[in-house]
């Protein structure tokens, strides 16, 4: 039976209940994604039952109208299960936003968000490109347009769930005499693409995502490019939500990994009543390193969501009186956050690996931790920290601000 949306009948809170359901039927099968690197089918069918995929779409287009704080906690409670689930589930946001915050004005892209929340549409993103080094603001690939239709061809290196996406936003300059950073970002759904595999992927974590490489090529309308150029989307939405979502799945998985500690040493107590196990210590410091990261993340967001270009209608304050940053410093601000949570997690996972000792380094233990260490190194790999760093720097170097200031 299709789910009602945001029915006033049913009470309760659609989405919380929504994400418990998939909460558990991703940790059901975790392991085995994990163990057979393949796609997460049940986890995502069941986020689809959920009407999950919708959760952006304004409510006036048949989604939930989810905030970000909503979404960052959904996505941290898939962290905790399953990693790779809620990575797809954060990179699918990160591509929606991009069509709420920059689409709907526009007939075909308003249009299309409604069919995203009524058939539950998974997006993924092709911003990656060979040639480009891993700068996701240059392309080599054009748009063309002839006839009233649009052409493009991209060689991309990494898709992520690129063979069981339903629709694609994928960069290109924006036409064939435009320069690299003069990009533009186009939404394609599968049935108006052609996707030639050009590699394969068997990775030491986050196994589930099956990020392989595609010769890319799609035929559709001008109607397709978002309005925006792609320097807007990505600093004012793109950017923002994805690294939010990643810092909020990344906690996920140190959380669990912390938790499984936790239950480890509180065994050791029980077995030794009155001696303090020697693991206490590590798990006092990797504590207050989780307590910092949710102490800096939760701010970001709520500061976000109250000038959110995603909001359905006007939003609540301006950036100035959200005291979300803007310009240069919201660039600075979020690679920073990107940098520091990315490395704190694999900290806090390595504590909790140390904590556990043999127990979580042994798979098929209610106290294993090694799929979570394996999962939580990609986290300074996804746009790699020495990139970010560079960036970040030139970037300070080049506000006049001061530094630190409160």
């Amino acid at each position: 039976m299709k789910r009602v949306l945001h029915d006033p009948v049913t009470g309760g809170d659609p989405l919380a209940a929504g994400i418990a359901r998939v909460v558990a039927v991703a940790a059901e099968y975790a392991d085995a994604v994990d163990r057979e690197g393949r796609f997460p089918h049940e986890a995502v069918q069941a986020l689809r039952e959920e009407g999950l995929f919708g959760a952006m779409v304004p409510v006036s287009l048949g989604g939930h109208g989810a905030t970000l704080a909503e979404l960052a906690g959904q996505t941290q409670q898939l962290a905790r299960v399953c990693a790779s689930t809620a990575m797809v589930y954060a990179m699918h946001h990160s591509q929606l936003a991009c069509i709420v915050g920059h689409g709907l004005d526009q007939p075909w892209h308003r249009a299309f968000a409604e069919r995203i929340a009524s058939e539950q549409l998974l997006l993924a993103s092709i911003t990656s490109e060979v040639g480009i080094g891993g700068d996701t603001r240059s392309s080599l690939c054009a748009v063309e347009v002839a006839d009233g239709r649009l052409t493009l061809v991209k060689q991309a290196p990494t898709v992520s769930y690129g063979a069981y996406a339903d629709a694609f936003l994928v960069t290109a300059r924006a036409h064939a005499d435009a320069v690299a950073s003069e990009q533009v970002m186009v939404t394609i759904p599968r049935e108006q693409a052609e996707m030639e595999p050009t590699g394969s992927w068997d990775a030491l974590g986050m196994r589930g995502t099956c990020s392989i490489g595609f010769t890319f090529r799609a035929e559709g309308v001008p109607e397709q490019v978002l309005p925006a150029s792609f320097a807007e989307i990505s600093a004012e939405v793109m950017v923002p939500v994805s690294h939010l979502l990643w810092s909020a799945a990344w906690t996920g998985i140190a959380v669990e990994a912390l938790s499984r500690a936790r239950q480890f040493l509180r065994a050791q107590a029980r077995r030794s009543r009155g001696v303090v196990p020697p693991g206490a210590a590590r798990l006092v410091r990797a504590s207050g390193e989780i307590d910092g990261l949710r102490a800096r993340l939760a701010p970001l967001i709520a500061q976000f969501d109250a000038c959110s270009p995603l909001v359905d209608g006007a939003p609540a304050m301006s950036a100035e009186e959200a005291h979300w940053p803007t310009g240069m410093a919201c660039g600075a601000a979020l690679n920073m956050l990107k940098l520091d949570v990315s490395e704190t997690c694999y900290d806090v996972v390595m504590e909790a690996m140390r904590i556990c000792g043999m127990a979580g380094y042994k798979n098929g233990s209610e106290f294993s931790i090694g799929r979570h260490l394996r999962d939580i190194i990609s986290a300074q790999l996804m746009i790699n920290n020495d990139r970010i760093a560079a960036t970040t720097g030139q970037l300070l170097l080049a506000q006049r601000t001061d530094l630190g200031t409160i």
